[in-house]
């Protein structure tokens, strides 16, 4: 399969993920805004941070590393080896689960039972659906190679929808069952998530019409269970090796990733309803970057991973497929930056509104706007670093791969303690200062290799985090207006007789105030996407250096 296949493949995955993400996530987001005024923060505190810490830190460390490393490289591989490394994820995924488990239940502080009844069934119940949802690894890394758009998207977000739906349902008619109502949906989520896939494949499998069916490297479903022969090794050593390579790196990147609340959960610097309120700013903070820069990332990972070598910089690669990757990489740095500066100019301004409408008072009042408006910085950084460990990961070597784990091993030890004593001093607003100060270092740390990586080549794709002095200006112009109107409503409610404003005219007036702004910079980046098809049109036929021209 050629570059420009798999970049269109790559392209059709993202935008049809966005697209789904957007419709199911819109679905989640109101019932769990609708969930969130029946419980207390100290029950929020203790799902969202400490048994969901749990079971993230399960599944990461069970089987992130598997994942890079089974989908790095191209088609010719022996795809019975690769099922039979993955099928290792379950007996890792049971290891740590116990492991963990015990942790959480032994050593870690248990909530009081009277406002948090049946913590233990609840650290049960997280292990147990880590382990579940390892059950699927195989079918998820296949459907991912295939590149098949709206299965890993549907299977998601129905899982998440039915979580939801379930726990509303719970909550509002046996509320007295605590972490019962939460394990149960937990569960309900991962088996679902699996038996999407399974059920997909086994149907796919089953016809033997289908164009999709043909072009798989299975023909019936055993074929993706493990198998032992005597002819050749049980797994693949090479990817192996990688792996093991990459489950270095995902413990140091979980540790990033997760820092905040690995701090909060062992080091006690914030209650458990504190710990709520963290992380219900923290997930409605992140929820663009997952619905936009995460589909983008894994999408355009497969795609650099399947058109790269790794260990060979652009001048050893083919020059084809070097003007696509680098007009890729360039257009991508672009779309980051300006997302991430759009979410940071109008959302500053809009925080405690957005806080009012999800959670209402607990959320709007106390330290939940000043969270939002610092993680609307934060964002900014995710952007960008998406995109750049997005292209790191996927070109470097074994080797390079081994160094950048002891850069990682530094940053997280500097990570940890950073957290520990900004908290000490700013409460929670110090995790994310401690993350903006982490990600700026990872992406120095990117930019860094991907400069090297083009430095003996004409392409430059780190123009795409050039900005021209119009578009700066209109940011800049964005942020005084909404930062005005906010000081002017603000300033409104004090001035009236008693009474706040009417809320539908206060967002009527922030509504105005954010769409004059807000089509001066739409009016500048539309171009974007003209100027990327462009340079992607040029490539077609062009010569080594195109991408000198953007």
């Amino acid at each position: 399969m050629g570059s420009r296949e798999v970049l269109g493949q790559a392209a059709r995955l993202a935008s049809s993920g966005l697209l789904l993400q957007v419709l199911f996530r819109l679905i989640t987001f109101v019932l769990n805004a609708f969930i969130l005024r029946f419980l207390s923060k100290e029950i929020v505190g203790i799902v969202n941070v400490r048994l969901t810490l749990l079971y993230s830190t399960t599944i990461f460390l069970a089987r992130e590393a598997f994942r890079r490393a089974c989908l790095s490289g191209g088609a010719q591989r022996d795809w019975s080896q690769t099922f039979n490394l993955l099928w290792l994820t379950v007996p890792l995924g049971m290891f740590w689960a116990l492991l963990l488990g015990w942790v959480w239940l032994q050593l870690l502080e248990v909530p009081d039972p009277q406002a948090v009844p049946h913590y233990g069934s609840g650290v049960v119940a997280f292990c147990l659906s880590a382990v579940v949802e390892l059950l699927g690894e195989p079918f998820w890394v296949l459907a991912q190679a295939q590149m098949f758009v709206k299965l890993k998207v549907i299977a998601e977000s129905l899982s998440v929808i039915l979580k939801s739906v379930l726990t509303a349902f719970l909550v509002l008619w046996v509320p007295h069952w605590g972490l019962y109502i939460f394990s149960l949906a937990q569960l309900l989520y991962t088996a679902v998530l699996v038996l999407c896939y399974v059920i997909y494949f086994t149907k796919l499998l089953g016809s033997s019409e289908s164009t999709k069916q043909q072009t798989l490297p299975v023909s019936r479903m055993t074929d993706l269970l493990p198998n032992i022969t005597r002819n050749r090794a049980f797994v693949n050593w090479k990817e192996a090796k990688l792996t093991w390579s990459f489950f270095k790196q995902s413990l140091l990147k979980q540790i990033l990733t997760e820092g905040e609340r690995y701090v909060m959960t062992f080091l006690n610097v914030l209650n458990f309803g504190d710990q709520g309120v963290y992380d219900i700013v923290n997930n409605l903070g992140s929820l663009v970057a997952r619905l936009i820069f995460q589909p983008i990332e894994e999408s355009f990972y497969i795609f650099f991973a399947k058109v790269l070598e790794r260990g060979k910089d652009a001048t050893l690669q083919k020059q084809e497929d070097m003007v696509v990757v680098a007009a890729v990489l360039e257009s991508l740095l672009k779309l980051a930056l300006l997302t991430g500066l759009t979410i940071t100019t109008f959302g500053f301004a809009y925080s405690q509104l957005a806080l009012d409408i999800y959670g209402g008072v607990m959320l709007s009042s106390g330290s939940g706007p000043v969270l939002l408006r610092s993680y609307c910085l934060y964002v900014l950084l995710l952007a960008i670093n998406g995109v750049t460990e997005c292209f790191t990961f996927a070109a470097m070597s074994k080797e390079e791969v081994d160094r950048y784990n002891f850069t990682m091993l530094a940053l997280s030890s500097s990570f940890l303690a950073l957290s520990y004593l900004l908290t000490q001093w700013c409460g929670s607003v110090g995790f994310i200062l401690a993350n903006c100060f982490n990600m700026g270092i990872r992406i120095t740390q990117s930019l860094c290799f991907i400069h090297r990586y083009y430095r003996k080549s004409p392409y430059r794709p780190l123009v795409g985090l050039r900005l021209s002095l119009a578009l700066l200006g209109a940011f800049a112009l964005s942020g005084g207006i909404t930062a005005i109107s906010e000081d002017w409503e603000e300033g409104a409610r004090c001035r009236s007789t008693g009474f706040l404003l009417p809320e539908a005219a206060g967002r009527k007036r922030k509504a105005h105030c954010w769409g004059y702004p807000a089509g001066a910079v739409l009016s500048i980046t539309i171009k974007v996407p003209s100027n990327c098809q462009a340079e992607t049109v040029k490539s077609r036929g062009c010569l080594p250096g195109a991408g000198d021209s953007a």
